[in-house]
């Protein structure tokens, strides 16, 4: 079966399998414990891995915090900085974000707006009506432009004199535009705010430099750079001072400096070490490989008369296509399931799976939800894929 849905997520790289392998079997201690060779062996193992992911991303080790994905690294960021602000600190409980966020941003800011409670949002079935709380903090969606870009502009006009951070994805999911995060950043800090990104979609497909950047906080996953599910990171950006103060999200024993509990998976974080280091080794080839394969892919899509591109601009990272085929008869869930068995292809986000997707109504796209279908590429991907592929799009 042809793979083109590694936005959900990506295969294992074999290295990165063999590099987690022993520590599935014969070097099973738990970091945690101290003294034997076991937890001594594991404690190094996490210690390593952690470098290496400090590194692709140009921060200092002690900076990385490892935790279960992206998703939960933004809840534990976003939440965990906003308590601390508002309960400790000088009381600001404002944020700010985009409605195309990833749903783990986006819900999250919703809960802490007091709009849900759960992922599914039965609230409306319970009470009746749209039930909303106060959970004490605030929370502002900005729009984006017909690319998927946020518009500077509103943040701009957002910004309140409680505001406490301002979270902004790198690269959308659905249609892999580029945010100026760095410009976003600037003004999250000329105003008192602190500035969080979610850089999973663009993790070890462009450099990335936190100092550059200018993050304070930081998400991403594993699973995205050929490594295994079920790890993620947040960093947490220190100064002189070391890591500046930030609820814990997970309460319990003092793993992770005390900012998460819980025994730490050491095969996984193995596995992200591995795939974090070929990500860094092969930065330049694979992007340069990543480049020829999408403008192969695009260039293959111009040709089919009926199929236009949802980002058709040149912010759009290398590797995620998104395409409106405009067809009378075209439904993209009936197209995905006819073909299931000889392409992967999504609709959108996986985190979203079964709902209309919000990122392209907030586009001005809403009209063109049914007809739209993602393709994404990895480093496996080969020109045959894609010529089959587009043969099977003339089809449908």
């Amino acid at each position: 079966m042809m793979y083109f849905d590694n936005s959900a997520t990506s295969p294992i790289d074999e290295e990165v399998y063999e590099a987690m392998l022993p520590y599935l079997s014969e070097e099973y201690g738990n970091p945690s414990s101290k003294y034997y060779t076991k937890a001594v062996n594991a404690k190094e193992a996490v210690e390593s891995a952690r470098a290496k992911v400090a590194k692709l991303i140009g921060a200092n080790p002690e900076e990385i915090v490892f935790t279960a994905g992206a998703t939960e690294s933004t809840n534990f960021i976003i939440k965990g900085y906003l308590d601390y602000r508002k309960y400790y600190g000088d009381g600001r409980n404002h944020v700010i974000t985009s409605l195309v966020e990833h749903k783990a941003t986006l819900n999250t800011c919703k809960y802490l707006n007091g709009e849900i409670y759960s992922n599914n949002d039965p609230t409306t079935n319970l009470f009746g009506k749209k039930k909303r709380v106060d959970r004490g903090f605030e929370a502002n969606f900005v729009g984006v432009d017909s690319t998927g870009a946020v518009i500077i502009e509103e943040v701009e006009k957002s910004i309140k004199s409680n505001t406490a951070m301002i979270s902004v994805i790198y690269v959308n999911n659905e249609v892999g535009t580029i945010n100026d995060i760095k410009k976003i950043a600037g003004i999250a800090h000329k105003n008192n705010a602190a500035f969080h990104t979610d850089i999973t979609q663009a993790l070890g497909k462009m450099p990335i430099d936190v100092r550059d950047l200018e993050c304070d906080y930081l998400s991403c996953s594993a699973h995205k750079i050929y490594g295994p599910k079920g790890i993620g990171i947040a960093y947490l950006k220190s100064d002189k001072y070391g890591i500046k103060p930030i609820s814990a999200f997970i309460h319990g024993g003092e793993q992770e400096q005390g900012f998460r509990a819980g025994t730490l998976a050491v095969h996984d974080i193995v596995g992200f070490g591995k795939a974090a280091d070929i990500a860094l080794q092969n930065m330049q080839k694979e992007q340069k490989r990543l480049t020829e394969v999408d403008q192969y892919l695009v260039n293959a899509l111009s040709m089919i008369d009926d199929i236009e591109l949802t980002n058709p601009s040149s912010n759009r990272m290398n590797g995620i296509v998104s395409i409106i085929v405009n067809r009378d008869n075209f439904n993209n869930e009936r197209y995905i399931k006819k073909v299931c068995d000889d392409v992967a292809l999504s609709t959108g986000s996986a985190c979203s799976a079964g709902d209309p997707s919000y990122v392209l109504d907030a586009m001005g796209l809403r009209d063109k939800v049914s007809r739209v279908v993602r393709i994404t590429v990895n480093k496996y991907t080969t020109k045959k894929e894609i010529d089959d592929l587009v043969t099977l799009l003339k089809q449908a």
